[in-house]
């Protein structure tokens, strides 16, 4: 079952920049845009949880360290 929704110009235009070929379909871009927000998230949160790994076994520098390093 299709739909229409209503957008502004402006996202319109933002959704046509997206568009990898002229015949892609707006619903295409779409579940391009929400796959990739997945994508990011599940990255981000394994990010997250090999920062915290890395922290809980000393690897890292505090800000101090970090500015005798650089010369700040």
């Amino acid at each position: 079952m299709a739909t229409t929704i209503q957008v502004s110009e402006n996202l319109l235009d933002t959704l046509k920049m997206r568009k990898l070929y002229d015949k892609e379909s707006y619903e295409e871009v779409i579940w391009d845009l929400i796959e990739d927000s997945r994508e990011i998230n599940v990255e981000t949160k394994r990010e997250i949880e090999n920062a915290r790994a890395d922290i809980k076994a000393g690897k890292f520098f505090t800000h101090e360290q970090v500015k005798r390093k650089l010369n700040l």
